[in-house]
Formats: structure tokens, sequence, C-alpha cells
């Protein structure tokens, strides 16, 4: 009997050990699946495309040549809502920029006193409307900012920007080439979590979409943009009703890029090199609660999408450094650590002062994992004290239902 129930115990034991090293195999190819995925996308950083750059100045009268930084009227939309304490700055730089032919500011129902800083720096304030069903306050606010345009090229830009010289020139010129054009700036982050966690959330993006500017446009529905600061013609978004088709997304930004990159539009996520910066967050806690509420994207992506990105960033990222924490690292593990301290040095280019903090960024991986896992699977639909409901527009279906606008004329955008 005793011989029997050692038997007994012993195979129990081998089997669990069986199931302890399959599941350890199948981890592993798990990871050096990711892994490879992971390297493929950072690769195309070494042909993206070049930063936006300032466009020449035109010359003085008489000089002779064709002006270079001669331009279509712009006019540059901000939709704000309890923005008094950062709306100044940002219309300050855009109303200083020659480019600039008319600034908008939709006051979206705020309890503040965005509408007179708006009006005392010189902005055409627009009352914003009651928010009908349906709609997110951003895309309404934008939506109404459009119709008041009179410029043939249309930016819109978030409060918390702080355009450089030149921005304006260099998306009218990037228009060129691309119907939208999403610009992807230098972050203000002043305290040392602030900016580790922040690096560590940028991160999850770079490994899931590759680095900004990649050299071929992506799918439509892998398309990623910034909506702190989007270009594009004013007639051509007219037509297309682009606020409207996603005017129930929480992503705004990714949503109507996708639409219309769906409908033929071609869609450029450059690099602003020095000519954009976003104070984005006043804290660390900022930092988690808002960008990871947002960063999962999880309105405008497939679910298998969203399972597959979650892995990425967990076998990548978070692993490593767990297993680097409880001193057991393999060599898979050291080589993507290796490839991590890489894509910092990279990434202090995104920051306007780094600091320790990106340097340092890698040691937060867990927790943002665990925080882009949350919002995954419980999606906050909150902002500015408004709560919406998950309209059926709100489903990342919504990008691909309804009538398909056609894309721009490529003579008009040229």
């Amino acid at each position: 009997m005793r011989t029997s129930a050692a038997r007994t115990v012993g195979c129990t034991r081998a089997g669990r050990a069986g199931w302890a090293g399959t599941a350890a195999r199948v981890l592993a190819a798990a990871q050096a699946v990711a892994a490879l995925v992971v390297v493929a996308r950072l690769a195309r950083g070494r042909r993206r495309l070049p930063p936006l750059t300032a466009p020449l100045p035109d010359p003085p009268p008489g000089a002779g040549g064709p002006p270079g930084g001669g331009c279509p009227g712009i006019s540059v939309v901000i939709p704000a809502r309890d923005e008094e304490r950062r709306l100044g700055p940002c219309l300050r730089a855009v109303l200083a920029d020659p480019a600039v032919t008319e600034v908008i500011v939709v006051d979206d129902e705020s309890s503040d006193g965005t509408a007179r800083i708006a009006a005392a720096c010189g902005a055409t304030v627009v009352r914003g409307r009651p928010l009908p069903d349906g709609w997110v306050g951003k895309q309404w606010a934008l939506h109404q900012g459009l119709s008041e345009a009179r410029g043939e090229i249309v930016v819109t830009l978030d409060a918390d920007t702080r355009p450089r010289p030149g921005l304006f020139g260099a998306l009218a010129a990037a228009l060129r080439d691309h119907d939208l054009v999403s610009a992807g700036p230098r972050f203000v982050c002043e305290g040392l979590a602030e900016q580790a966690l922040h690096a560590s959330f940028l991160t999850t993006l770079v490994y899931r979409f590759g680095p900004i500017g990649p050299p071929a446009p992506p799918p439509p529905h892998r398309v990623v943009a910034n909506g702190q600061c989007l270009a594009f013609r004013r007639e051509a978004m007219r037509r297309a009703d682009g606020f409207a088709r996603v005017r129930g997304h929480m992503t705004d930004d990714v949503a109507l890029a996708r639409a219309l990159a769906a409908c033929g539009w071609r869609v450029g996520f450059l690099d602003a090199g020095g000519l954009l910066e976003v104070d984005m967050h006043e804290s660390a806690a900022d930092v988690w609660r808002e960008w990871g509420r947002s960063l999962p994207l999880r309105d405008v992506t497939r679910p298998a999408w969203q399972a597959a990105d979650l892995a990425v960033v967990w076998l990548t990222a978070a692993l490593p450094a767990l297993r680097l924490a409880a001193g057991r690292p393999t060599r898979l593990d050291l080589a993507l650590l290796a490839v991590r301290v890489l894509l910092t040095t990279a990434l202090r280019r995104s920051y306007a002062r780094p600091g320790a903090g990106v340097a340092l960024s890698f040691l937060l991986d867990p927790a943002t994992a665990v925080r882009l896992t949350q919002a995954t699977l419980r999606p906050v639909r909150t902002w500015r004290s408004r709560a919406y409901p998950v309209y059926p527009a709100a489903g990342a279906g919504a990008v691909r239902r309804g009538a398909r606008p056609a894309p721009p004329a490529r003579s008009a955008a040229r």
C-alpha cells in the first residue's frame, strides 16, 4: 500500500513538473515571437520620415525668387473646456505666428474663465452649444469650430500645447503629401516619477505600433494619431464630416485617423521636432489616471488586436523587468532589456527636458502593463465632469460603418 501511494505521489509530482515544463516552454516560445514582432517594429525607425522643419522665411521685397514660407490661410481651432490655467500660453504662441490667419477657441460650456482668457488674448470665441446625444465633447467642439473656420487649412490644437515659430508653415507644407497630418510633440514632464511613468507608457505605444513617422502607411486599422495637433484641408474635412463620424469615441484622434485612412485619405503621423511642446499632466498620478485611460485604444481596436497588443507589452516589457527584479532573468529577458535601454536613449528626444526619469522608466513597465490591462477590461468613459454612455457609434466598428466619404482630390491637396 505504501509503495502504491508513493508511486501515486511520484506520478502526481511528475505530472505537475511536466505541466510546468510545458507551460514554461510555451511561455518562452510566445515571448520569442513577441520579441521578434517588437524588433521588427523598432527596425522601421531607421527609415522613418524626417521631423517637421520650419519653412524658410520669405525673401525681402525685391530680392527675387519664389517665397519660401508662403502658405495658404491657416485657421487654428482650439477646443477648450475649463482650460483657464493652460490656455493663455498656447494662445499667445499661436497668435504670434504670422502664418496663422485666424484663431478660434470653442468654449465647451466651461465653468471657469476660459472664454474671458481667450477673448482677452484676441481669439475669436465660439460659445459651444449644448452637447447632443451621442457626441463626446471634444468632437462636438471641433465640429462647431470647423464650421466657423475660414482658412484653407485648419489646424486643431489642445489647450496644453505650446507651438513654436514655424510649426504652422511646416504643417501646411506636410499637407502637400498628406491629407491629414498629426504631429508628435516634445513632452514636458518635470517630476522624476511623472517622467518615468510617462516614458513607460510611451514605450508601450512604440512596442505596439512602431516609431513615429513610419516610412510606409500602416493598414487603416493600425493607424495612430495625436489629437493634440491635427492639420487638414478645411473643405475636405467638411465633405467627409469627419468629426461626426467619430462623435461617440473617447479615443477620438485614432478613430478619426483610422476612419479617414479607410476611405483613402493619406494620413501622416510626423515628429514635430522642436516645433511643438505639450505639458499634458501635473503629476505622476495624473499620468496614471488620464494617459492610462486612453492608451489602450479600446474603443477603436478589435478584441483580437487588443489581446495581441497586451501580450506584446507583458512579454517584452513587463516580464523581463519582473524577472530581473526577482534575480532570474533569462537570456532573452536580458536581450529585451538591452533593447529597452536602447529605446530609452531614443525616447530622450521625445522630452523637452529629459532627466533620470526616462532612464529609469523600464522599472515601471510592469505597473504600466497592469494599468493598460485594467483600462482595457474596465474602460472609463468620463472626462471633465461629463460621463458618456456607450453608444453604438462608440464601438470599434464605428469607423467602418456608414457612408464612405470620397478621398480628397489629390490636385486640391497639392
